[in-house]
């Protein structure tokens, strides 16, 4: 997050605040944004009046499997707030098999050198581990990509947009849709860059397609295709879509954790107490998912504060806008949380990732950090959704400031 990007959005917005929502990927773990806004939406409807009933986010920005919460969302924003219960409801109905299928014989979890050679060869032949058929299916049946027009032109919501890395050019892309006659100015920074694009399934999945997991998706971009991979790879600037797109106020919900488990030691190590490749495959996945937003929030927090700390007489004259951001976060280890419930997992799924060593030990969960991206399954779904739950109550206070 730069000066400059906060400034040149005030340049071109108008005064109102706009409360925007950023939703941050991690596969499966993003069931824990659910929970942190159905509490919240149960919060601001005991409030009562217009804030109790009315959809509370006029911009969605959505990266990886947050893109998927996010265009949910905007699909039943004019709903109003019983659009989070929606969206809690189809996490409890969701399963592995509705989102990737794997095919691996039982075998494969008895040797991990077997397992990485047929994994490998996997890959291979379909450039990704998993294929993710089933999910376009998913999104299809529960998403309306008609009615997330009707929201924008209604005025419910004014933008919607969609972040992805495209393999082949190596820039940072964001997908805006926007009501005509309301569109913005569109950004274009080193390495990032924006286009307005009606959202479609295709974004989606492009957006999730989790590097070496999921194949690359091929989308259309200055008039040519490029291929697609997870929008949170190459992302170093998350809050920065929600702020050219106007953006007074912006709830970010990651799904990292507050300390990593442990990869090295216990049974995410080799017999040599080499990290196994499990256990480096889940580092990989943490680092790509969870390190740039805590230094993005902290950056732009601290741009603000200076720009409220100038003396009213310069501020008035120069074209700068503070902006309020809250962030949540898991307040324990998702690592340990996917270890209680990894035997849920689909057979093949287990199979391979116990060949992998990426369960982890009991007491050992770093180990199991991959894992957690592809669990979704009601078991440890419901727990994310508490954790989310309680995480959002224990900062009550805050989040109903933020909408004060």
């Amino acid at each position: 997050m730069s000066l400059e990007t906060i400034i040149s959005s005030a340049l071109t917005r108008p005064d109102e605040d706009r409360n925007a929502l950023v939703l941050m990927g991690g596969g499966a773990r993003t069931a824990y944004q659910a929970g942190v806004l159905h509490a919240l939406s149960t919060m601001l409807s005991l409030q009562g009046g217009a804030a109790g009933e009315r959809f509370p986010f006029s911009i969605l920005v959505g990266t990886s499997a947050g893109a998927l919460n996010a265009t949910f969302l905007a699909s039943r924003a004019s709903e109003g707030m019983q659009a989070f219960a929606q969206l809690a409801a189809f996490w409890t109905t969701l399963r592995s098999s509705q989102v990737y299928k794997l095919k691996v014989p039982a075998w494969i979890r008895s040797s991990r050198i077997a397992a990485a050679l047929f994994l490998s060869q996997q890959v291979r032949a379909q450039q990704a581990l998993l294929d993710n058929t089933p999910l376009v299916d998913t999104l299809h049946r529960v998403i309306s990509l008609g009615r997330i027009e009707q929201a924008l032109q209604d005025r419910t919501l004014r933008a919607v947009a969609v972040t992805a890395s495209s393999y082949s050019s190596g820039v940072h892309w964001t997908f805006c849709q926007m009501a005509a006659g309301r569109q913005s100015d569109l950004w274009s920074r080193p390495g990032r860059r924006a286009e307005f694009q009606p959202i479609t399934i295709e974004h989606l999945m492009a957006s999730s397609a989790i590097p070496f997991l999921f194949p690359a998706t091929p989308l259309w971009v200055d008039g040519h295709p490029e291929f697609f991979g997870d929008g949170s790879m190459r992302q170093s600037s998350p809050l920065s879509p929600a702020l050219h797109l106007g953006a007074g106020k912006v709830l970010v919900i990651g799904v990292g954790q507050p300390e990593r488990a442990g990869f090295v030691g216990g049974g995410n190590a080799s017999v040599s107490g080499r990290p196994s490749l499990g256990a480096i495959a889940g580092h990989a996945m943490a680092s790509v998912f969870q390190d740039t937003l805590q230094a993005d929030v902290e950056q732009a927090q601290r741009v603000s504060k200076t720009v409220r700390q100038m003396p009213r007489e310069i501020a008035a004259i120069m074209p700068y806008r503070p902006v309020d951001i809250l962030a949540i976060a898991p307040s324990q280890s998702l690592d340990a949380l996917a270890q209680a419930h990894a035997a849920e997992l689909p057979a093949a799924t287990y199979n391979a990732l116990a060949g992998l060593g990426a369960l982890g030990a009991k007491g050992s969960p770093g180990g199991a950090a991959l894992a957690s991206y592809l669990l979704f399954e009601p078991g440890f779904v419901k727990a994310l959704m508490a954790l989310g739950e309680r995480d959002a109550y224990a900062r009550k206070d805050e989040l109903l400031d933020f909408f004060m």
